[in-house]
């Protein structure tokens, strides 16, 4: 099936280097010059709002899935395509998943690991079999894929489920993942 809709999990923070800002608005441009439907977290700060804002100064497609909760310590983006506020943070995620054909990972903290994780975990157990792209842009998760690589080594990481992660290290790379998975 051809990836239309692509979910970005990624940082509500911008990082501490122009860079992370500048990776994140680069996906969304790509994603939309691609004709690939953004389903991101709905935040408009940090990484988030970088990619949500590029794909639609790109005349892409963006939506937005925010729990109630977290609209009093960070504002949602306006201007999207869609924008669905939701109850709280599992039912987000679910429908993240659900509308998402890929998953693309870009830097961020302790949320996007998790949301990271839990749609690998999914993977794993056979509730979806859809491609899960790593941006390791800078290095930022080289630590994390060598601890992965130890989990496999260890016996602890089926390493099937391990191939199953795609690792790109530039935008270009990740969209082209995403485009011929």
């Amino acid at each position: 099936m051809p990836v239309k809709t692509v979910t970005v999990f990624c940082g509500s923070r911008s990082g501490e280097n122009a860079q992370w800002v500048s990776v994140a608005s680069a996906c969304g441009r790509s994603l939309a010059a691609h004709g690939l439907a953004l389903v991101y977290g709905g935040g408009c700060n940090g990484l988030m709002g970088a990619v949500a804002r590029a794909a639609m100064e790109s005349k892409g497609q963006a939506t937005g899935v925010i729990p109630e909760s977290l609209l009093a310590i960070e504002p949602a983006m306006q201007g999207l395509t869609e924008l669905l506020v939701v109850d709280s943070m599992h039912t987000r995620k679910s429908i993240m998943a659900e509308r998402a054909d890929a998953f693309l990972v870009l830097p961020g903290g302790i949320g996007t690991y998790e949301e990271f994780f839990e749609m690998w975990t999914w993977n794993q157990i056979g509730l979806h079999d859809k491609p899960i792209v790593l941006l390791n842009a800078f290095d930022f998760y080289t630590p994390l894929l060598q601890f992965l690589r130890q989990s496999v080594d260890h016996g602890f990481l089926n390493p099937k489920h391990h191939d199953h992660l795609k690792v790109a290290t530039t935008v270009d790379q990740a969209i082209d993942f995403l485009l011929h998975a």
